[in-house]
Order: C-alpha cells, then sequence, then structure tokens
C-alpha cells in the first residue's frame, strides 16, 4: 500500500488539486481533507497548500491557524507527523507555531508572480532527502504577504541549526530576512516555504521544470522506509 498523504482545503484556497496531483504524479496517494475535518483520517504526512484562506482577514493564515483540522494536525505534528506548508500554508504555520517568525506584506507592497531561482541549504529534512545540499532550483513564486521575518535571536538559531531550508538567489522578491525563502522546525518534520513546488512537477506545465517534484518524492520515500 502507498503512502497516503492528506491536502488540507481551507475556504479560500486554491492550489489544493495542483497540490494532490503533484502528490499522485510522485507515486502516494492524495487523500482531500476540509477545514472543518476534526482527524486526518490516517494519512501519513499533511500539506497545507497555497491560496488566500478566509480571504486572508486578520493576517495570513490567522484564521485557518483556528479551523478544525488544526489541532488534530498541530498535536499530530509535534509527535513527528510529517507536514509540508506552501505558502498560505507556511503562513498558517507560523501562525500555529509549528514554525518560528511571522509573515509580513512584501516590502513592496505588490503581488508577485514570478520563477523563482532558490539554493537548497538543507537537504535532510522530512521534504527535501532529494535535493542536495547547494543545488540551485527554480520554483514559481506568487505572494503578497511573502516576506519572512523573525527577531535576531530566532534568524541566528535557526542559521546556527542549520533550520534554513531554501534561500533566495538573485532577487530578493519580498524583502524576507537573510534571502529566507523556507524554514523547518528542529526535527525536521514539519517544513514550510514561499514558492510553490506542486507548480514545478511537469516539463509541459507551470515553469516547465521538474525542479519541485523531488518535495513529493522525498516524502514518499521517507514514508515507504520508515
Amino acid at each position: 500500500m502507498t503512502a497516503r498523504i492528506g491536502v488540507v482545503t481551507f475556504p479560500g484556497s486554491l492550489d489544493d488539486r495542483d497540490t494532490q496531483r503533484a502528490i499522485r504524479l510522485a507515486g502516494a496517494e492524495p487523500v482531500a481533507l476540509w477545514h472543518k475535518d476534526k482527524d486526518l483520517h490516517q494519512v501519513d504526512a499533511v500539506v497545507l497548500c497555497g491560496g488566500f484562506s478566509y480571504g486572508d482577514y486578520l493576517r495570513a493564515g490567522a484564521i485557518a491557524r483556528f479551523s478544525p483540522v488544526m489541532e488534530p494536525l498541530i498535536e499530530q505534528a509535534k509527535a513527528g507527523l510529517p507536514v509540508l506548508g506552501i505558502c498560505n500554508g507556511f503562513q498558517i504555520l507560523t501562525e500555529a507555531h509549528l514554525l518560528p517568525g511571522a509573515m509580513l506584506g512584501n516590502d513592496h507592497l505588490h503581488f508577485i508572480c514570478r520563477d523563482q531561482k532558490l539554493r537548497v541549504e538543507n537537504a535532510d529534512t522530512a521534504w527535501t532527502t532529494d535535493y542536495t545540499a547547494g543545488q540551485e532550483i527554480h520554483i514559481p513564486l506568487k505572494n503578497m504577504d511573502g516576506r519572512y521575518v523573525a527577531d535576531e535571536y530566532t534568524l541566528d538559531k535557526l542559521e546556527a541549526e542549520g533550520r534554513v531550508a531554501f534561500r533566495y538567489l538573485g532577487l530578493n522578491p519580498n524583502g524576507s530576512l537573510r534571502d529566507i525563502a523556507g524554514i523547518s522546525n528542529e526535527a525536521g518534520n514539519v517544513v514550510g516555504l514561499m514558492p510553490h513546488p506542486e507548480h514545478a512537477v511537469e516539463p509541459l506545465i507551470g515553469s516547465g521544470r521538474t525542479d519541485g517534484l523531488p518535495f513529493f518524492t522525498s516524502i514518499l520515500k521517507k514514508l515507504v522506509n520508515a
């Protein structure tokens, strides 16, 4: 039996189907989870996808963090369940305090949509083992509130512990401190990033690259070999 990876849909999510397709292309079984679900239906991992949950009211991810599905997700993530937060999902993970720091509006105050060059900084998380540290990849980016911020102590700790997973190369698209594009928790089972790997899994659509597919093959290998 293949691994089952849940994809949570909130009101305002818009990349859930793309994420399910990426999971299927990697060889796993996508499982649709609804924001009102009170359990995770025995999935092996969860992806919080991109979009504008609850219209980004208050702050991006601030309301979604209190959806019923988040209670079991937070509990199980702390116990080791692999969780990937993409864009709005990353924002939700910071609001839920599964990842440190916060996401603010882009420093240029505009929505941005572009192919973004990244450097893989940590290839040892549950979601990045099919990359190599230092590898340069291109992943589509689209956000309005993508500026990662944290206090200096937290930033220094992330750097010292190797928890910066991805860093922007070339243009910093949103003013994120230290060019941080994605981070992980201490255990490496929870990863959040602003770019959208689910849009880079097939050569004929999206960016025309498959640089995002290793996110999904990485977690599949980890779950199958567990």
